[in-house]
């Protein structure tokens, strides 16, 4: 039998309702060697209405998860890295970050039609200003549509012909199982073409600082790339001090024996977007490169707009 870290009670794992939150508080579980108990908890971002931007913020998603990890009632929480706001809750930390899934963005059209070949003035579902503004830099005549729920729900919505098409997270769709559903209509968007948020693709699983034996457990699924990739990404967002209603993008990753990164920061209408690339030996001077050049091309005055 697998026991938690104190080897006789199992290690509870904070996670929201939703099925990809389950599904990827299960993939944490399943890959640490003591035993397990997903605990459920409803956040104020899932009951509450509107678009991220409007209700609040990034922290409506994490705030009742790290609430219950200082009462004591769970060890750890699994977060989407991207949800997760650039400065920690006071005395938690991210302890792990697991092997990254794909983190492009996709366009999920009627038809299969890419971002580029849509239909003059369609509509494209989304609520993320990033995706927003990418998108209209490229095709200023689509008309966005607000968009909320669960993946599963933006699928229907797009089947039911609410929008010609709706712009998702691969990692989403994958871990859902939804990708090969999917195929024919699902168009993966190049990181260099449209760059996603900070995080994106990858888990973030949060415990408290202080409490060492919970920490050595999650080292087993820690990944050192991923870790370091995740790191650089949430370090240029702070550095800008952008939020949910900033429209920022940066992905860093690996390459040979280098590190690369890109990074976006625009208004919400798209009509100025800041672009920067970089490439050095680590991901932390990936990271300094890339917000030293998003700050020389005047990312503070675009993202103020």
């Amino acid at each position: 039998m697998r026991f938690g870290p104190d080897r006789a009670t199992p290690l509870r794992i904070a996670t929201r309702s939703s099925r990809l939150a389950m599904a990827q508080a299960r993939l944490v579980g399943d890959a640490l060697p003591v035993a397990v108990e997903l605990v459920c908890i409803s956040t104020r971002g899932d009951r509450a209405r509107g678009t991220l931007s409007e209700i609040g913020g990034k922290g409506l998603f994490t705030a009742e998860l790290e609430a219950a990890l200082r009462r004591g009632e769970v060890q750890l929480a699994v977060h989407s890295a991207k949800d997760l706001p650039a400065e920690m809750s006071e005395g938690t930390i991210i302890a792990a970050v697991p092997g990254r899934e794909d983190a492009r963005d996709a366009v999920v059209s009627a038809d299969g039609a890419p971002l580029a070949d849509l239909p003059r003035d369609a509509r494209v579902g989304t609520s993320s200003l990033r995706r927003a503004a990418q998108a209209l830099a490229i095709r200023p005549d689509l008309k966005l549509c607000p968009l909320r729920g669960n993946v599963e729900t933006r699928v229907r919505k797009l089947r039911e012909g609410e929008c010609e098409a709706v712009i998702l997270a691969m990692a989403g769709l994958n871990r859902l199982g939804l990708s090969g559903q999917l195929a024919g209509r699902l168009r993966p968007l190049p990181v260099e073409q449209f760059v996603p948020a900070a995080g994106q693709g990858a888990l973030a699983v949060e415990c408290l600082a202080a409490d060492r034996a919970t920490r050595e457990v999650l080292s087993a699924v820690n990944d050192a790339q991923a870790a370091a990739a995740v790191s650089a990404e949430r370090e240029v967002v702070r550095r800008l001090g952008a939020t949910c209603r900033s429209a920022v993008g940066v992905h860093v990753w690996p390459e040979g024996p280098d590190w690369r990164g890109v990074a976006i920061a625009a208004d919400a209408g798209g009509e100025r977007i800041v672009r920067a690339e970089a490439r050095s030996a680590t991901a932390g001077e990936v990271a300094d490169d890339l917000h030293a050049r998003l700050t020389d091309a005047g990312a503070a005055e675009v993202l103020a707009r």
